[in-house]
């Protein structure tokens, strides 16, 4: 006979919907423990069932070559209405399953094992079981051997259903922080034209640089695999390109990035600094149009250490560049918290300076 439904159907089909794992391809984590179940319990058959509202979905299986079959022939689907685990040595003389297709039929199964599936909201998805086509007993390290494949089975699931929560988080997340961005980028670039006096323009385009240099490492953190490393050469050279923008055409801008990848914090303290450098230059080093360039280097020290030398071809320090100036303490600002140092750099003409930044590590 046809199991009833669970006393709980609704409920039960939300939660295991809620995983999202029906009608997914084969996956190897769920196909080794289908394997070792029938390994260990000597079975030919081994199923990861689960038992959706008109049929039985098989994750994974041994000895059946399907994927699903109706729910009208289910053994699995009595089996979710009993206890943590459910044998029956001999399914021919079970009232259950007496004029059941699977057990009359040739060759007929006649021994089932199966243990429940549960999830978060306490009621069973299916099963993982196994079943022989003759009559027979599991032993009690057999027994126990299914109980923890089946927690094993619950893991992989929890697993996947964690990932893909945290992914929407953080698509949520990045949505939000990129319209926080966007907007606080719009209504410093509407400030500055309303701006009266040139200081106060000016002061909120280094805002907005420095908004955009924020913009571009959540960018690149967002595409990058969580763990903390991202791919420094890329972020700087977005930030760069950036500030290559609002460059005078006089002023071109040269870059040497190694392939390198390093935390977020040292980044974003490499590129703020960068901005400040890049700015000062822009604003003090070549006056009435004179032509000039900058260049900055980046690379690797054996220890690990990162170090960025920064030079322009410009008449030299001004009162308000990085000398001893407000210049040069936003950047040691910005790079003591890294624990890194600032040192003169070696220029023949212009300005040279160079950044000393914590561990860094070659791409693979």
């Amino acid at each position: 006979m046809q199991a009833d439904p669970h006393p709980r159907q609704d409920d039960r089909l939300a939660s295991l919907r809620a995983y999202k794992i029906l009608d997914t391809p084969r996956e190897a984590d769920f196909d080794d423990i289908v394997q070792l179940a029938s390994q260990l319990c000597e079975t030919p058959i081994s199923v990861v069932n689960l038992i959706d509202s008109d049929r039985q979905w098989f994750k994974a299986e041994v000895g059946l070559g399907v994927r699903e079959t109706p729910i009208a022939t289910s053994i699995c689907a009595h089996a979710i209405l009993e206890s943590e685990m459910v044998e029956i040595h001999d399914t021919s003389i079970d009232t259950r399953l007496a004029d059941n297709p699977l057990v009359t039929g040739d060759p007929g199964l006649r021994f089932y094992a199966g243990v429940l599936l549960v999830g978060q909201s306490g009621l069973p998805l299916g099963t993982l079981c196994v079943l022989d086509y003759k009559p027979r007993q599991l032993t009690d390290l057999q027994r126990n051997a299914l109980r923890v494949l089946g927690n094993q089975v619950m893991t992989q699931m929890e697993l996947r259903l964690a990932l893909r929560t945290a992914d929407l988080l953080r698509q949520e997340v990045d949505h939000r922080v990129k319209n926080s961005l966007q907007l606080l980028s719009s209504l410093t670039a509407l400030q500055a034209r309303a701006a009266p006096d040139a200081a106060t323009r000016e002061a909120l385009g280094l805002v907005r640089n420095r908004i955009g240099s924020i913009a571009g490492l959540h960018d690149l953190l967002y595409k990058t695999d969580p763990g903390g490393e991202i791919a420094l050469d890329a972020y700087l050279d977005h930030v760069l390109a950036s500030l290559r923008s609002g460059l005078p055409q006089n002023v071109t801008l040269v870059a040497d990035l190694p392939a390198v990848t390093t935390d977020s914090t040292t980044a974003t303290s490499l590129a703020l600094a960068l901005n400040e450098l890049v700015t000062n230059s822009a604003k003090h080093a070549f006056p009435d149009n004179r032509p000039g360039a900058i260049s900055v280097t980046l690379s690797k020290a054996a220890q690990g250490t990162l170090t960025l030398d920064y030079r322009d071809n410009g008449v030299g320090l001004a009162d308000d560049t990085p000398g001893t100036g407000l210049g040069l303490r936003v950047i040691d600002s910005l790079v003591s918290q890294v624990a890194g140092r600032i040192e003169p750099g070696h220029a023949t003409e212009g300005y040279a300076l160079r950044l000393t930044l914590g561990r860094a590590q070659s791409k693979p």
